[in-house]
């Protein structure tokens, strides 16, 4: 069984969370609040340097980190992950995709409206922000007009990495009303056996977003 430190309204660790339960293979988790410093002890840190979640460890002990690796590696062997090279790699460019155009604007802007205080000077970070994450809105909506998924003919590792943030991103003032092939696609992950939400964030941080709307 492996385990997962993970923070549950983190959409690096969701996708995990999804795929496990997806698959499903058993495994167990352990919550890991990064933004109360959990993944900055020592005991933490001896397993991830770099102070980040989610992170795996099977039964023994050897740890794995970084959320698409971990997806690819859960993956291996199932329907999630193509058998077909040029289609795996397809894939691995889309989580690629998301890590580098994707993920550093939308879901550090939910960071931003949602664990910042209100006069954060990061604030000031948000229409740049924005404009980057509308960018990569927009070339996914061009890829789902044509495709109904990321990871190639069917559902798979790259749909649930690009779902996790594209899902809440509205959290982070990000209005996805022009994007209707988006939105038909988000509705289709959320219908895919097995699905499960992701769990809202504490009351405080709720608040902060509803707030900087």
């Amino acid at each position: 069984m492996n385990t997962i430190h993970g923070y549950s309204p983190s959409g690096n660790c969701h996708k995990l969370r999804l795929l496990l339960e997806q698959l499903p293979l058993p495994y167990r988790w352990i919550e890991t609040d990064s933004s109360r410093g959990a993944t900055r002890t020592l005991e933490y840190l001896a397993l991830n340097p770099n102070g980040k979640v989610p992170l795996l460890v099977r039964d023994d002990g050897s740890v794995l980190v970084e959320s698409n690796a971990i997806l690819h590696y859960l993956a291996e062997g199932s329907a999630f992950l193509p058998d077909d090279p040029w289609a795996r790699a397809q894939a691995l460019s889309w989580m690629f995709f998301e890590q580098y155009s994707h993920e550093p604007y939308i879901a550090v802007a939910r960071f931003i409206c949602g664990w910042t205080p209100l006069d954060s000077p990061r604030r000031a970070e948000l229409p740049r922000l924005r404009e980057r994450g509308h960018q990569a809105l927009a070339v996914m909506e061009r890829h789902l007009s044509r495709h109904p998924w990321f990871t190639g003919a069917d559902y798979g590792i790259a749909d649930i990495a690009l779902f996790a943030y594209t899902g809440v991103a509205e959290d982070g003032g990000f209005d996805l009303a022009a994007y209707r092939a988006l939105r038909d696609w988000l509705i289709r992950v959320r219908t895919t056996p097995g699905f499960v939400p992701m769990p809202p964030p504490a009351p405080e941080h709720a608040a902060l977003i509803a707030a900087s709307h």
